[in-house]
Parts: C-alpha cells; structure tokens; sequence
C-alpha cells in the first residue's frame, strides 16, 4: 500500500510538472492556446534568457516542438535569387526537414530533397510540421508531402501532389499545415475530386478525397463536434464546406470566395458559432445545428464589422476573438454577431502596414504576441481594450515585405520556452519565471 502511495503522489507530481509541448501548428489542440504555468509575469531589462541561437535558410514555416527535439523547414538556394516577391520566378535548391536538440540547438539529423520554386514569395516552406506517432509530417511549397521517422530522419513515405493529383501550384504555394486524425493525415490539396484529401498516416495510401475547387487555397483544416457528429471543416477558394471525417462526404456548403483565391485562416469556433474571414471584408459567421450536421448563416462580415486575417490565425477567448486585419489592426470582434469592439495597431508595426502580421497565443488570463518586427510581448486583451504588459525584441526582422523587412513565421512554445526563426536563424528563449 505504502508503494502505491509513493507511485501515486510521485504520477501525480510528474503531471503537476510535465511541460506542455508544441508538436503542430497552433499547439496542442491547434487552437493557438498554452496551457503552461511558471512563466515570467514579465520581462527583465535586458529582455529575457536566449539559450541558443542556430542557423538556418529561408523559410515561413514555424517550428514544431515535441519530446525534447525541434522541428524546422528551410529552403537552401543553390541558383538564382528572390528579385520581386510578388513574381513568380524560377529558384534551384533543397527543402530541407531539420530536427534540433532542444537543450542546445546542435542538429541532430537533417533530411533534403532538390526542389525547384516557381512560385511568388519563394522563401521558403508555408506550413508548420505536424508530429504525431513517432513520424513527422512535411507539407513543402511545391506539394511535396513527406513522411519521416521522427527520431532518425528516414523516409517512411511521400507524395507530390503536382504529378499523383495534377494539381497547378498556386501562386503563393501549398501552404496547408497537415491535420492528424486517428490513423487518417489530412490536407488541402487541390484539383477535381481531391480539394481535401484523407491519407493513412502509416502507408501514405489514399482513403479518400472529396470537393473540387478551381484553386485549392492556402487554409488548414479543422475539426469540430456538433450535431451529434465530428465535422472536418474545409474552407476552400470557394466555400467553407464540412466533411464527414471518415468518408469525406460532405454534410453542409456556406459559399464565401476571398479575393484572389486567399482563404487562408482556419475557421474557428466560439460557442455553436463559427468563422472565416479574409482580406477585402470577406467573411461569414454560422450558426452549427444541434440536431444534425448543418448550419445557418448568422452575418456576414463588411467594412465596419468582423476581422479579416492575412497570415496570422485569431484566436478565440469566450464570445470574442482577437486577430491581426491585413493593415495590422489587432481587432476585438464578437464572433457571434461580428461586432468590432476595438482595434489598435500597437502589438504589431505601431502604425498602419500592409500585410502586417502578429502571432497570437493565448497563455491563462494573458496573451503572449509574436509581432512582424521580432518583438515577443505579454499583454492583456479583453473586450474592453489591449493593455501591453511587457515586450522585449528577440529576433530581426529579414523577410521582404511590400518594401520592408518583416518575420511571417509561427513561433512555438514548449517546456516553458519560445521558439522562433526568421530566414536566418532559428532562436530558443527562456521564458521560464525566475527561480
């Protein structure tokens, strides 16, 4: 009995401190939300602990962080050069996986294949690696879907989503952050009959595909449970559209076409209300069945209502969601009825900037920002206003963006740490509080 006890009280202090990793886009539970506790309440002059700086090549896609190892995608140039960003051009190099040691950022294996970019923005890989189950899942820019051993780096399985779909790569490349369900890996991929696709995570063999777009997007899926039923919601170029997660046949279609084919943001749920949103005022908020897997549309979103991110997800927090507009206004917006309570351009460039961009993660009664500039900033947001807490400058600024420098990169956040490169560099922060 004593033994049990000792087991028991010893399980349950383990729990008590086991840090919460980052193994995917958005965390956990891909809702942008770190459940971590012992954190700086704010940061110290000087700004907080860097524990390692590493090099790496260029590259949008954030880190991923799990079981004490980091994931990162670059792209190695070989020939030519990032003229205009806004152009396709045609660029010879590697993408490249790389998995660090977390303790000290030594390497510990590195997995490449050649690939040619001919798409506008080409620095570098969109989507944020997805561990799951011993492998690691790669969407690269070009659709080359890789599958490695998580722990050596070898090749378990791959795709290429131009030569087995026929799919055209759109103009800002397959941006898609892989999706784990059950023994299912789901993507965005594009084309007739395969807009999303459900492959077995183990073998890389197809278990189903549905939806046809005429271009595919730049949005990740999401999964929700309503009307009795776990829905994989899918926002195309087209429609936000829900999914059976086992057949892929669809249960509802809310039509709502961004401009220039950007459906980017993931929709998000508050309450029985979901929504999506993109540039140029477009976005639409529905109300999901309870009876059965269906909606009904509430509102849609105009010029003095709802939010319409670029490149950084909102986040949800109770009846509200705050998130970066595309002229780097931090919104507060009432996801059920799309009234916008507030905006401040503050935590992300100070002033107003196109296609400006701001990482938001929800850390208990605080938000933890991530901004353009490399800033990392503890704030409190809440329908009445944003009051910034602390900031600190942890990472420059290299990419360029409509004529400035900027980061467009997820930062992760694991074992009480943050994670964040830019297309030089990988960095480790320390944001443990002070013992």
């Amino acid at each position: 009995m004593r033994t049990l006890v000792v087991l028991c009280v010893g399980f349950v202090l383990m729990s008590a401190i086991r840090c919460e990793d980052w193994p995917q886009w958005q965390g956990v539970n891909r809702d942008g939300v770190w459940n971590e506790s012992g954190l700086l309440e704010k940061f110290l002059e000087g700004g907080p602990k860097i524990l390692w700086r590493k090099p790496v090549h260029t590259g949008y896609a954030g880190p991923a962080v799990t079981g004490g190892k980091v994931y990162v995608c670059d792209f190695a140039i070989n020939t030519g050069a990032i003229v205009d960003p806004n152009k396709r051009g045609v660029l010879q190099g590697d993408e490249r996986i790389l998995c660090l040691d977390e303790k000290n950022g030594e390497q510990l294996w590195e997995y490449k294949y050649a690939c040619e970019y001919t798409i506008a923005y080409p620095g570098g890989p969109r989507a944020t690696p997805t561990v799951s189950g011993g492998k690691v899942y790669v969407l690269g820019a070009m659709g080359n879907l890789t599958c490695l051993d998580a722990e050596k780096g070898s090749l378990v399985w791959k795709k290429d989503f131009k030569d087995d779909y026929k799919v055209k790569v759109p103009l800002w490349g397959f941006a898609c952050h892989l999706l784990v369900d059950g023994s299912k890996l789901i993507s965005i991929v594009g084309g007739e009959g395969s807009e999303v696709v459900a492959f077995d995570k183990d073998s890389g063999k197809e278990i189903w595909k549905s939806l046809s777009s005429v271009e595919p997007g730049y949005s990740s899926p999401a999964i929700t449970e309503a009307g009795g039923k776990r829905q994989l919601l899918v926002w195309s170029a087209e429609s936000l559209n829900s999914l059976d997660l086992e057949t892929g046949k669809p249960y509802w279609t809310i039509p709502i076409v961004p401009a220039n084919g950007m459906a980017i943001m993931a929709p998000v749920r508050s309450g029985d209300v979901l929504y999506v949103g993109a540039r140029v005022n477009q976005g639409v908020g529905v109300q999901l069945a309870k009876d059965k897997p269906d909606v009904k549309e509430l509102w849609r979103a105009d010029a003095k209502s709802g939010l319409f991110p670029k490149t950084c997800p909102p986040v949800v927090d109770g009846e509200y969601m705050y998130g970066v507009c595309e002229n780097g206004e931090m919104r507060c917006v009432k996801v059920a009825t799309g009234e916008r309570l507030w905006e401040s351009f503050a935590p992300v460039t100070g002033a107003k900037t196109g296609s400006a961009a701001a990482y938001i993660v929800k850390n208990g009664a605080r938000f933890i920002i991530f901004n353009e500039k490399g800033d990392l900033i503890f704030a409190t947001m809440t329908p009445k206003g944003y009051e910034e807490i602390s900031r600190a400058h942890i990472l420059d600024a290299t990419t360029t963006v409509q004529g400035r420098k900027a980061i467009w990169s997820h930062p992760a956040f694991a074992d009480k740490k943050c994670f964040a490169r830019n297309d030089s560099e990988i960095v480790c922060v320390d944001l443990a509080a002070e013992k």
